[in-house]
C-alpha cells in the first residue's frame, strides 16, 4: 500500500517511486480491502465522511485506525446539530507519526499535488463529488456536492489517480481526472488542500493502546458540562415545526446534521471501546452496549420522524429521547469515573 515518506523516514520499511504506471494502480485498488469498520453489518451505514476517509487511509498504510477514535466521546449539541466529527490531527501525530500540513496552491493544483504524491505524501483536497466515479449511486454525473478525498498516486501522462473516499480506495481517469485536477475556471479561488506527511514512526502494539487511553482521558476532560441530548431534547420541538413548515429538502438535511451525526459517533464510540477492552483495559460492557444503543435508537428515531413528516404529523419522539439520555448517562460520564 501507500508510503507515507520523507528523506530518510518510510513507513513498514516501504521506499519506492511515485511514478507509476497504469497497472500498480490498478493492482492497488484491487488489493485495498475496506477495513473491518467499513464491512459487515452496520448500524449507519453512511457514516461521517472525514472520519470514513481516514479510517481508509490509515487502513491503507498498515495502520489501526481504531486507535483513533478517543475523540469521540467530546460530541457536543451546538444549539441547531451535532458536533462534526473529525479526527484531530494532533491525535494523528502522536498515534502515528503523521503531520497534516496546508498546502499553497499557488498557480496549478496538479502540479502541487504531484509534487507531494512523489513525496509519498497523501493531498487531501476538497473537491466536486460529481467527478467521483465511486460516488455512482449518489452525486457522480448527476450533482455538484463538496466531499473530500486523499489523492495518493497521480499519473498526469495517462490522466489517471488513484484516492481514498469514503469506504475505500478508487480510481479515476479522463474527463473525471480533467473535472478534479485541471478545472476550466479555477482562477484564484483554489480549493483549501491539506497533504500528509510522516515525521517519526508509527506506534504499535502496548505503546498504541497507551497512548490512545491517555487521549481518551484528555478528551473526557472535554466532554459536554451537560448531557448535549438533554439539550437537543429541550430545542427538538422547534426543529419538528421547522422542518413541517420547510418540506422533506430540508428535513433529510437536518437528519443529516443531526440524528446522523450523533447515532454514527456512538457507533463509532463503540467500536472503540470494544477494541480497548481487546487491549486489555477494563471497560465496562455496559457502555459499550450503552454506546451501541444510542446507535440504534437514532436511526429508529429518524424513521420514526421521516414517516410522521410524510403525512404532515408533529414527532416528539419522547420514547426515543428517553432511551438515549439515559444511554449516554450510563457512558460518557460513566467513563469520565474509570478513566480520568
Amino acid at each position: 500500500m501507500s508510503a507515507f515518506q520523507t528523506s530518510g523516514v518510510t513507513n513498514s520499511g516501504a521506499s519506492r517511486s511515485r511514478v507509476v504506471s497504469l497497472d500498480p494502480l490498478r493492482m492497488r485498488a484491487r488489493r485495498h480491502h475496506a477495513h473491518a469498520l467499513h464491512r459487515g453489518e452496520r448500524i449507519w451505514r453512511e457514516g461521517v465522511a472525514p472520519i470514513d476517509l481516514w479510517i481508509e487511509l490509515l487502513h491503507g498504510n498498515g495502520l489501526e485506525p481504531r486507535a483513533a477514535l478517543a475523540f469521540t466521546v467530546a460530541q457536543d449539541f451546538e444549539a441547531d446539530q451535532f458536533t462534526l466529527g473529525k479526527l484531530p490531527f494532533e491525535d494523528i501525530e502522536k498515534l502515528y507519526g503523521l503531520q497534516v500540513q496546508e498546502l499553497a496552491v499557488f498557480d496549478s493544483l496538479e502540479e502541487r499535488a504531484l509534487v507531494q504524491t512523489r513525496r509519498g505524501n497523501t493531498v487531501l483536497v476538497e473537491v466536486d463529488a460529481f467527478f467521483l466515479p465511486d460516488m455512482r449511486a449518489g452525486s457522480y454525473r448527476r450533482e455538484h456536492a463538496k466531499t473530500t478525498i486523499g489523492i495518493d498516486v497521480i499519473d498526469p501522462d495517462a490522466r489517471r489517480l488513484g484516492y481514498f473516499h469514503h469506504t475505500g480506495y478508487h480510481l479515476l481517469d479522463g474527463d473525471d481526472y480533467d473535472g478534479i485536477l485541471r478545472p476550466d475556471a479555477m482562477h484564484e479561488l483554489f480549493p483549501h488542500v491539506e497533504f500528509v506527511k510522516r515525521v517519526r514512526d508509527s506506534l504499535s502494539g502496548t505503546s498504541l493502546a497507551e497512548v490512545s487511553a491517555d487521549l481518551l482521558c484528555a478528551h473526557l476532560l472535554r466532554r459536554p458540562l451537560h448531557n448535549p441530548i438533554t439539550r437537543w431534547r429541550a430545542a427538538f420541538p422547534e426543529h419538528v415545526e421547522a422542518m413541517l413548515a420547510r418540506g422533506e429538502p430540508y428535513a433529510r438535511f437536518y437528519a443529516s446534521n443531526v440524528m446522523r451525526q450523533l447515532g454514527a459517533n456512538f457507533e463509532l464510540l463503540a467500536h472503540y471501546l470494544q477494541w480497548m477492552r481487546e487491549q486489555g483495559f477494563d471497560i465496562p460492557v455496559q457502555t459499550n452496549a450503552a454506546a451501541r444503543k444510542i446507535a440504534s435508537e437514532t436511526m429508529v428515531m429518524q424513521c420514526r420522524l421521516a414517516r410522521a413528516l410524510s403525512r404532515g404529523r408533529s414527532e416528539p419522539c419522547e420514547a426515543s429521547f428517553d432511551l438515549i439520555e439515559d444511554a449516554y448517562e450510563r457512558v460518557i460520564p460513566a467513563l469520565a469515573d474509570i478513566v480520568c
